[in-house]
């Protein structure tokens, strides 16, 4: 048996090597009608067009079962069948290798892998923050996390002042830095302002009327871009009235820059950039309205400082989010106030008086948090949100919603307190070592589910989550930020699917115990993804609901 964790990639490059073929013929299957027959398929289509006829020759075909590597699921047979080549998993190794103990000394821990400066425009804004720019907020600081869990060194921009500290980014849990900045930041304006003396592209403002308030100058952007050969940029770009906030934000990206750890560009691992891994790279988090104004300092950065990080600047756009007949803009606290509100009712509604005792605020908070940080977060980040305030579209009751995915931690949370008070009263003996269990049990159709959809992948989801691939051409890139989101919401309804149906407590008969403890330690396993994946959310597991 291969050792180390079993993982869909390695899985997969294996299949791949053993028909010998470069192309990716292979598919993980993840429906519960299609798992009952197999676990990988090499489509008919794929086989057609990677062999004469389709035919793979009968030795390839004999060799699969017998794969092995460290990182590789324990095959049982290969088969050919009308729908292609089927493969299934030896599922009892597959349980033990996922579920035990990993031979050998623990992996290391996860070395770093460059620095990414996530920049939030939205929080620069002199006006109270409205849903579009939390969306944005939200997404910079879910992306942090997800970043920071895979070793990136993660910079915040920018530091909120005391002044401009929002009441409502502690209620949702985000953790964004503050300061003041110092006199290090000074003396960046100081620089920046003595290169704009010296840019070709400057030039003094004709006072008047029409000019904006504290304008130093005037920098033309649009023949720059066009001398550089820059593509991605908004045509209209063209002259940009500099003023000391421009060349503040300026100095607090750059500040950023040079905080990030210095690093031998020979040596460093692969980046969340996947080709650009030898230096800082710069993500500005911008909703669609703000857009041209953040591509008009990327420009004006480039100007001043041209240096390789200002040619790593990428913009991560989210949509817009439309509040459907708002009778008044609505603010971002108001926002969080009517969804809380909302939350306490729908709590009321299920659960009677137990949600109007004052243990129950923080369970409130946390709900409310979820629901808003889902319903921020669980569409692509390119596409419209729309927000329904008038109707009590929260709902403790939704599969698709972050109370949902709540409910559903908190019900495993009962299930391992209700099963250690038995332990304490000595009606079943306490949960052996892993490595006595018998995973030959664990037969339950959806017991195979949780491991292989959810168990299984984990790890490459949240790696996955956390890519920020260059575009082929200009400066916008998309991210994968809705994953976790979705992972969560599908983990919850296979989980609540399986445990409506099956009773893991079961009568305290010796001969039910080997049962009854592999299925504990599988549902141990997928709490404890639960719980990792809402720590990219900031959202804590809940005890009780």
């Amino acid at each position: 048996m291969g050792e180390g964790r079993p993982g869909v990639a390695a899985t997969l490059r294996a299949l791949n090597g053993a028909l010998g073929r470069p192309a990716a013929l292979w598919v993980k299957e993840s429906g519960a009608r299609n798992l009952r027959h197999r676990d990988f398929l090499a489509p008919r289509a794929a086989l057609s067009a990677a062999f004469p006829g389709g035919q793979v020759p009968p030795e390839a075909v004999s060799a699969v079962p017998s794969l092995r590597g460290p990182a590789v699921l324990p095959l049982r047979v290969c088969r050919q069948t009308p729908a292609g080549l089927a493969v299934q998993v030896h599922r009892p190794e597959a349980f033990q290798r996922l579920l035990g103990p990993l031979p050998g000394p623990p992996p290391p821990a996860a070395a770093r892998t460059g620095c990414v400066v996530l920049h939030c425009p939205a929080l620069r804004s002199p006006a109270a923050l409205r849903p579009r720019h939390l969306r944005s907020v939200l997404l910079a600081d879910h992306l942090a996390q997800l970043l920071r869990a895979q070793g990136v060194d993660v910079r915040l921009v920018p530091a909120l002042s005391e002044e401009r500290s929002c009441d409502v980014l502690r209620q949702l849990r985000i953790c964004w830095p503050s300061g003041s900045g110092g006199s290090s930041l000074t003396d960046a304006i100081s620089a920046l302002k003595a290169a704009l003396g010296r840019c070709p592209c400057a030039a003094a403002c004709e006072q008047g009327p029409g000019t904006a308030e504290g304008a130093i100058c005037k920098v033309h952007l649009k023949s720059f871009v066009e001398q550089q050969g820059l593509s991605g940029y908004d045509p209209n770009l063209d002259v940009l009235l500099v003023t000391e906030r421009t060349l503040r934000s300026l100095a607090e990206l750059q500040e950023a820059v040079l905080q990030c750890p210095v690093s031998d560009p020979t040596a460093l691992p692969a980046s969340p950039f996947p080709s650009q891994s030898s230096c800082c790279s710069i993500v500005h988090v911008v909703n669609c309205e703000e857009e041209f104004q953040q591509q008009q300092l990327d420009v004006l950065w480039r100007i001043l400082d041209p240096g390789a990080h200002t040619a790593l600047q990428k913009h991560l756009v989210c949509g817009p989010v439309k509040v459907t007949n708002p009778s008044s803009p609505i603010g971002a606290d108001q926002y969080f106030q009517l969804r809380k509100r909302q939350m306490y009712e729908a709590s009321v509604i299920k659960y009677g008086e137990l949600a109007q005792d004052e243990a129950w605020t923080e369970v409130i908070d946390t709900l409310t948090v979820a629901a808003i940080r889902f319903e921020m977060l669980s569409t692509a980040h390119r596409s419209q949100i729309t927000l329904d305030l008038e109707n009590n579209s929260i709902s403790t009751k939704g599969t698709k919603s972050g109370a949902f995915v709540m409910y559903n931690c908190a019900r495993l949370a009962t299930l391992f307190s209700t099963f250690q008070q038995a332990v304490e009263r000595g009606t079943y003996p306490p949960l052996p070592p892993v490595s006595e269990l018998n995973f030959s049990c664990l037969r339950e159709e959806g017991e195979w589910l949780l491991l292989f959809n959810y168990l299984l992948p984990f790890p490459e989801v949240l790696q996955q989550a956390a890519q920020l691939p260059p575009p082929s051409k200009g400066i916008r890139i998309t991210a994968n930020t809705e994953t976790v989101c979705k992972f969560l919401i599908q983990l919850s309804m296979d989980f609540s699917s399986y445990y409506n149906r099956v009773h893991i407590l079961g009568e305290p008969f010796p001969h039910l115990f080997d049962q009854m403890f592999a299925r504990l330690q599988l549902l141990g396993a997928v709490r404890d993804v639960f719980h990792s994946a809402l720590a990219t959310l900031h959202l804590p597991p809940l005890s009780q609901i």
